[in-house]
């Protein structure tokens, strides 16, 4: 079971962490907007650069100026991810869980604060030898915590070691 003051070291922990992620996140949006107001800077000719972009809609540009829908999504899975963070049993087991929610959580808001200051989000990194959508670091937390948590669900983890969500077992093991 997880007691009071073990779930308040947690959750400042994660907060810090899904703070300082959500700061890189800005720092290097801000970064973006000024050094490549002039065009792109190639830094591996034919294969990455820093172009900026300004993206009204969802990853490989689908739902172009759906802005109240992604900010509705965003708010339903913060919700979900402080739901679950609270409800993760103590214990090194579900360490992995309680890393990866703050990451994702930390990509989540860095492109919830640009629907919401910006009505788009800012995208600058670019693979131009595959030609692969323009994306930021936030969409790098959400993409690579949602691979490892995939991996980790498939085999790490079983199906009744989330049975915490539903208010079942919480020791942790």
């Amino acid at each position: 079971m997880t007691n009071n003051n073990d779930l308040t070291a947690r959750s400042i922990k994660a907060l810090i962490l899904t703070l300082v992620l959500t700061a890189m996140d800005q720092i290097t949006k801000i970064w973006a907007v000024r050094a490549l107001a002039d065009g792109p800077l190639v830094l591996i000719d034919g294969v990455f650069e820093l172009r900026y972009l300004e993206n009204h809609g969802a990853a490989f540009g689908i739902l172009q100026n759906a802005r109240v829908f992604f900010i509705v999504l965003t708010v339903a899975f913060l919700i979900l991810m402080c739901y679950i963070f609270v409800r993760i049993p103590s214990g090194s087991y579900m360490l992995p869980i309680r890393v990866l929610i703050p990451v994702v959580t930390a990509g989540a808001i860095g492109n919830f604060i640009d629907r919401l200051m910006f009505g788009y989000v800012r995208d600058f990194l670019y693979f131009s030898l595959i030609n692969f959508p323009i994306f930021n670091v936030a969409d790098i937390y959400v993409t690579v915590s949602a691979a490892i948590f995939f991996i980790i669900i498939g085999f790490h983890y079983k199906d009744d070691d989330f049975d915490f969500i539903k208010g079942g077992k919480r020791d942790g093991k």
